[in-house]
């Protein structure tokens, strides 16, 4: 069984930076490709970044892309997302997951095999 903890949201200004984290607990970290997704109030839940199993490959949504970082390491079962530049549209609730293979992070949510709890990022003006 894996359980995925996520910590490191928080209210902050815009233009400010926050790193999330999400601790992998179970078996094989490193053959899970990871993903970042958020949901918004009144919005659907979106893929925010992903990471294959590997590191080598990572994927951003545009809205996000070129402010924020995916990584993983694997010597502490976690995988990071750093926030910079931080706009009132990133406020949501930021989940982590995990999905089992050797393949790139898949975009479609229903494809992930574990989720966590989430951590609300809020971001004012």
């Amino acid at each position: 069984q894996v359980q995925l903890v996520e910590s490191g949201g928080g209210s902050v200004h815009a233009g400010d930076s926050l790193r999330l984290a999400c601790v992998f607990y179970g078996r094989a970290f490193s053959s899970y490709a990871m993903g970042w997704f958020r949901q918004a109030p009144g919005k659907e839940r979106e893929i925010v970044a992903g990471i294959n199993w590997s590191g080598r490959t990572t994927y951003y949504s545009e809205s996000v892309k070129g402010r924020f970082t995916i990584s993983r390491d694997d010597a502490k079962n976690t995988v990071f997302l750093q926030l910079n530049s931080l706009k009132d549209d990133d406020t949501a609730v930021y989940y982590c997951a995990a999905e089992d293979g050797p393949n790139n992070a898949p975009l479609d949510p229903d494809e992930y095999d574990y989720w966590g709890q989430g951590t609300q990022v809020t971001v004012s003006s």
